[in-house]
């Protein structure tokens, strides 16, 4: 078995591009087949500069590794398309010795205004319908077209099932380019047989164009490989194509934002495929083990951005509780606040070991743990408007602050000694959890939420805690 994946350098890799570069990964470590990377770069016009390294890097952090293709070679070099125009010229020129292929130099003027006279006539355009009676020979410089065979054709789709078309939508295609380079319409076809692909993956769009690959394929001779149609991404709403307008991100700013590609790779994989049971979390392993194209959905896929960040915040405690904290530290790196420079890689780890299972990204170490850095900004108004808290006076505060400080004064500074000193705290207080506790968290941390207050002190350390309590009881008193 041979899959490949056939990305253009055009710009940056975005997800429906990723999704059909895993399946056939996926299928081709299932049966011990090959996988191929081919760098679809005929488009001169759209090519982006620094496109095929991102589409490397890409697959690379994402764990799909290629058998054959740009870096790692193979029996079929080259890989880029660009570099192989004279094989295509070579396929090319069979088709013309067999009376399957014309020169066409009619020009865009003269393809205009037959496309203007179906439309007055109201009929479908076909421009077989005005193929020249006597084609020039053909060299570089000229389109050269396919001499379509019109008729029915069928063919089995491994998604979509048994397909038919008729002869209507078959049409004298380009071939080559006038720069002599093959359209995607001929190349694909080529480069497939040459390089023995089994299975062509590609989005559901190419379906309506199957019809004339299938000529290609009979003019030429060539075993049709099995043909997979892979359905749309869909925006969140439904109704249509995922765009970036509907929140779609290229994959380097998911990688950007703390996406685990382990994550992205669960994600996508899932996105019109599941394996009939209930499990969402998946190794790459157990997507390659449990991975078939029978379970392809046939319908599109809509996209959930609250389901990738879901699963990333999985995949973030899955990482730290299977592997410990030393592996998901090390992914951290470019994700903490600018503050946490000033402290070692220990600090750093005790601060993730408190807050790891509340990330939903790495890029949520940034607002997440600035306190752990740096000293916040007292705001007497955050105790006092507290749900829990508005029903004290600015006097009771004060001195259950100063309690607390002058109880923790005595604690053997360790997690466990500190819960114990924060219950009995509770109970000689004679205050809730929700209260006494919300207290001194917003007091050393003055943030949304943090992790439990006897990690969180812990971790700041003994001095820390104790000047904080103490900042906000002047503070309190002072307001």
């Amino acid at each position: 078995m041979k899959t490949r994946f056939a990305p253009s350098p055009t710009g940056y890799i975005h997800i429906g591009n990723v999704r059909s570069a895993i399946y056939p990964y996926l299928l081709a470590r299932q049966q011990d087949g090959k996988f191929i990377l081919r760098i679809e770069d005929t488009d001169r016009a759209r090519y982006v500069e620094g496109a095929t390294e991102l589409i490397e890097d890409t697959l690379k952090w994402l764990g799909l590794e290629w058998d054959e293709g740009p870096i790692v070679g193979g029996p079929n070099e080259p890989y880029f398309q660009s570099e192989r125009k004279a094989i295509y010229q070579a396929w090319a020129q069979k088709l013309i010795d067999m009376g399957r292929a014309y020169a066409d130099d009619t020009s865009p003027e003269t393809i205009d205004k037959y496309r203007n006279l179906c439309y007055n006539e109201k009929r479908p355009y076909l421009y077989r319908d005005f193929r020249p009676e006597n084609p020039p020979e053909w060299h570089e410089g000229i389109p050269l077209r396919f001499k379509s065979d019109p008729k029915i054709r069928k063919w089995h789709d491994e998604v979509m099932g048994d397909m038919e078309a008729g002869p209507e939508v078959q049409d004298d295609i380009i071939l080559l380019k006038a720069d002599g380079l093959p359209t995607y319409n001929f190349a694909h076809i080529v480069d497939d047989a040459e390089m023995g692909v089994t299975h062509v993956m590609r989005g559901v769009e190419y379906l309506s164009s199957t019809p004339n690959y299938l000529a290609i394929y009979e003019a030429l001779g060539l075993e049709v490989p099995k043909l997979v149609s892979l359905p749309h991404i869909l925006a969140p709403t439904g109704g249509k194509k995922l765009g970036k307008r509907d929140g779609a991100k290229s994959v380097t700013e998911y990688r950007d934002d703390g996406i685990l590609p382990e994550a992205l790779l669960n994600y996508l994989a899932c996105l019109g495929w599941n394996d009939g049971s209930e499990q969402e979390i998946y190794t790459k392993d157990e997507l390659i083990s449990k991975f078939s194209l029978e379970k392809i959905q046939t319908s599109g896929a809509r996209f959930d951005p609250v389901k990738i960040l879901w699963q990333n915040g999985q995949w973030i405690r899955k990482i730290a509780d299977k592997q410990g904290i030393d592996a998901l530290y090390a992914r951290t790196a470019g994700f903490w606040p600018e503050s946490a420079n000033d402290y070692d890689d220990e600090y750093r780890k005790a601060v993730l070991s408190t807050i790891y299972d509340r990330l939903k990204t790495l890029s949520d170490l940034r607002e997440m743990t600035g306190y752990f850095f740096a000293d916040p900004i007292v705001d007497p108004e955050l105790i006092i408007g507290n749900k829990f808290l508005k029903k004290f006076s600015e006097e009771e505060l004060s001195e259950l602050l100063q309690i607390s400080a002058s109880k923790l004064e005595q604690t053997e500074w360790n997690a466990n000694s500190l819960q114990q000193t924060l219950n009995e705290l509770l109970a000689e207080a004679d205050k809730k959890p929700a209260e006494l506790f919300s207290l001194i968290r917003i007091s050393l941390s003055y943030a949304p939420f943090s992790p439990a207050l006897h990690l969180t002190m812990s971790v700041l350390g003994k001095n820390t805690t104790l000047a904080r309590i103490r900042n906000t009881v002047t503070a309190l008193e002072n307001h």
